[in-house]
């Protein structure tokens, strides 16, 4: 590496080994996490390759390439896992008319309040 008054001197035509570890290849084994599509958009691919990035947040797959010229582009996948139960399955929703009747109520209790305080 070339040093100039002291200071290692960086060069595209000289690379350095820290340079952009996110450019090797990664392993065969093993997905690649990002977190979210802000990760997966930061992360750098080589030109003329593709990669899966495998969101840590959410069910989602993001197939990010690089054609020859290095210009990045990035398909979102959506997964879901088929013959299982649902994730949420303890959710319980409210009918309108309850969510009516609970308006009425609160709108009760503030006339109320408003009439206590005059």
């Amino acid at each position: 590496m070339a040093y100039n008054y002291g200071y290692p001197m960086y060069s595209p035509y000289f690379p350095t080994q820290d340079a952009s570890p996110q450019m090797r290849t990664p392993a065969a084994n093993g997905p690649i996490w990002v977190q979210g599509e802000a990760g997966a958009k930061s992360y750098l691919v080589a030109p003329g390759t593709t990669v899966a990035l495998w969101d840590s947040e959410a069910q989602v797959i993001y197939l990010k390439s690089a054609d020859a010229s290095g210009m990045p582009q990035m398909k979102v996948l959506d997964y879901t896992i088929r013959g299982g139960q649902p994730l949420n399955q303890n959710l319980e929703y409210a009918k309108r008319e309850d969510l009516e009747r609970l308006a009425q109520r609160v709108a009760e209790i503030q006339k109320s309040l408003k009439g206590a305080d005059e």
